[in-house]
């Protein structure tokens, strides 16, 4: 007994600052965001008075549209402010806002949708934790892509799932599918999608989505389809690409919508990151559990933001083309300056606003080529294994920023990386 309580004691001591009472085990596997870790690195760098640092820090690390929300939709949440929408909503959604989506869904994925199918949450964050809470527990194994988005090692945390990463093939765009087939199996509950993907941009093949699907149903596990960049794919090849709203998703495929759990937001396509305002489709009964989560989590979303969410999907879509093209535009310039810094190779990401080159420098990691570039071009990118372990050697960059800015962006780079690794200049 002596010895047991000796244990608890040094792990409470190896998990608090202090000889106050220890954290969790699940909340010690979490780690910061790479994008919100920059942050702050950039802010502390910027407070510097070193004159020979004055160069302004050009900002390639978060996914922050370079676009304003539209106008439209602004003076609808004014409006709503004004008209005395300042109350508490229902948890699960407005019912406008919930009807929006639904038929949005209808237009864009061609799936029929109800209301009652919609779960509304402050971002498309919560679209992602609660569902997992929901579904997984403890030994129940969630698959999902890495390099990926950092949550989707976080939801695992949180529910205490086990989570089992798998690779991308080498372009990106989609897993490793000898290795996805080797890792889903009868403990599967859950695997994650994200079609166009972070960080890689990649469109996944609609041949690997089948497969996908095939998967589930042979296993009987969930897929949670994120779609947050579902409105930001620009090749023609690609379903959906010049269609503009016309969005190929798992959840048409048959008999997987029963088995689907969509996350999307606002934040991406109507530029609205600030306002927190994301949703989650799924079958009813799931749909029920997520609302009671969301009512003792963060209890509803403003109302006045929901109402400027169904401006954005009822009016008029015209922003959303607009911002496609000129990221177009803005990725063909930083994929081709890319290619042209000896050491660097970069497929061509066919959506969302990432590119996800690789380096061949030697003895030096992706994290710390991040770092240097931040200190000594003043360009803040992130760390591919901010994505994941095999996003080693590789970095991510936002292609989101004015034209002008990414040109002087990659004229530092290049000069930094000549400077450091001069053999390959």
């Amino acid at each position: 007994a002596r010895r047991a309580r000796t244990t608890r004691s040094t792990r409470a001591r190896a998990s608090t600052e202090d000889d106050g009472p220890a954290t969790s085990r699940r909340a010690a596997t979490l780690r910061n965001e790479g994008a919100y870790a920059v942050l702050e690195k950039v802010a502390a760098l910027e407070r510097r008075s070193d004159a020979t640092r004055a160069k302004r820090v050009l900002r390639l690390e978060i996914g922050q549209p370079g676009f304003a929300t539209p106008a439209r939709v602004c003076d609808a949440a004014v409006r709503a402010i004004e008209g005395g929408e300042t109350k508490y909503a229902a948890p699960s959604g407005a019912p406008r806002l919930r009807e929006a989506v639904a038929e949005y869904l209808v237009r864009t994925r061609g799936v029929a949708y109800e209301a009652e199918n919609v779960v509304v949450g402050p971002g498309a964050k919560p679209g992602l934790f609660l569902p997992t809470l929901a579904c997984c527990d403890p030994g129940d194994e969630v698959v999902y892509p890495d390099p990926g988005f950092p949550t989707y090692a976080a939801m695992c945390a949180a529910a205490g799932a086990t989570p089992r990463p798998v690779p991308l093939r080498s372009d990106g765009a989609s897993f490793d599918m000898a290795a996805l087939e080797a890792s889903v199996n009868e403990k599967t509950k859950m695997i994650v999608i994200n079609s166009p993907g972070n960080p890689t941009g990649g469109v996944m093949p609609r041949e690997d989505v089948e497969a996908v699907a095939r998967l589930a149903k042979k296993f009987n596990c969930w897929v949670m389809s994120d779609e947050i960049y579902s409105r930001l794919i620009y090749d023609d090849e690609e379903e959906g690409g010049e269609n503009d709203e016309k969005i190929f998703s798992i959840c048409a495929l048959d008999g997987m919508k029963e088995r689907t759990i969509l996350v999307d937001g606002f934040s991406k396509t109507y530029c609205m990151t600030g306002w927190r305002l994301g949703w989650v489709a799924c079958p009813k009964h799931l749909a029920e559990k997520i609302k009671l989560l969301t009512v003792h989590s963060v209890g509803c979303v403003a109302a006045f933001t929901q109402i400027a969410g169904v401006e954005a999907l009822t009016g008029p879509q015209d922003s959303v083309k607009a911002m496609r093209d000129e990221y177009r535009v803005r990725r063909d310039f930083v994929v081709d300056a890319l290619n042209d810094i000896p050491g660097i190779s970069c497929p061509v990401p066919k959506g969302a606003f990432y590119a996800f080159p690789s380096f061949d420098f030697p003895d030096v990691t992706a994290q710390e080529l991040a770092d240097y570039l931040l200190e000594d071009a003043r360009v803040a990118l992130l760390p591919g294994t901010d994505f994941g372990a095999a996003g080693e050697r590789h970095l991510r960059l936002s292609y989101v920023g004015e034209l002008s800015d990414l040109r002087e962006a990659m004229a530092r780079i290049k000069t930094s990386l000549a400077k450091r690794f001069p053999d390959f200049v």
